[in-house]
């Protein structure tokens, strides 16, 4: 498969409002790193982190909780050096989206060829080895990496889950983070 240089995305060009949020559709395609793998967004949804991180609401020095006003326009509050999920800061621009289906279209070094082809749900936990409760050294993506509100997204190897399943792209995409928000939201209060 022929990869195009650019692509169409959705961009973060800062924390605050929706005006925050830049449409392109010459975003260069990323190339997959050591250990990475090509995606072409089969689709990606939407969920609470995607809201959190711009407006940046992860930071400690927001107080309040989400509001129809601070999703839409941000929180005057927020210390965009801690407005990350993992309480770092963020570099812009940033692609945002963590909750992606889609298919491996390449593959960086050490990544082996076979893989190319798969039909693959991301797993948007980024941890590092050692402590992976640790966020000071642990990624989300979409947050403190690129995310899936493009055609295509790289990520690590391992974090690209091989599934057969005949649910939709669509379908999948409600799964990553969405669904596991909502799992521990049930599980804390039965």
């Amino acid at each position: 498969m022929v990869v195009a240089a650019t692509m169409r995305a959705v961009v973060l060009t800062g924390h605050g409002g929706l005006d925050r949020l830049e449409y392109r559709e010459d975003w260069p395609t990323p190339v997959p790193a050591h250990n990475e793998v090509l995606v072409r967004v089969g689709a990606c949804g939407l969920n609470n982190t995607d809201i959190n991180t711009r407006t940046a609401w992860y930071s400690k020095t927001v107080t309040e909780g989400i509001t129809d006003d601070g999703g839409k326009g941000g929180f005057a509050s927020a210390d965009a050096e801690t407005g990350s999920w993992g309480n770092a800061t963020i570099t812009f621009p940033r692609i945002q989206g963590a909750d992606v289906a889609g298919e491996i279209v390449d593959v960086g070094t050490d990544v082996e060829t076979s893989r190319i082809g798969e039909r693959v749900i991301l797993d948007p936990w980024i941890l590092a080895s050692g402590d992976w409760l640790d966020t000071s050294r642990s990624l989300y993506f979409g947050s403190e990496c690129d995310g899936g509100f493009a055609e295509y997204t790289t990520i690590r190897s391992e974090n690209a889950l091989l599934i057969n399943t005949p649910q939709s792209d669509a379908e999948l995409a409600t799964y990553p983070c969405a669904y596991t928000t909502a799992e521990n939201l049930t599980a804390r209060t039965g």
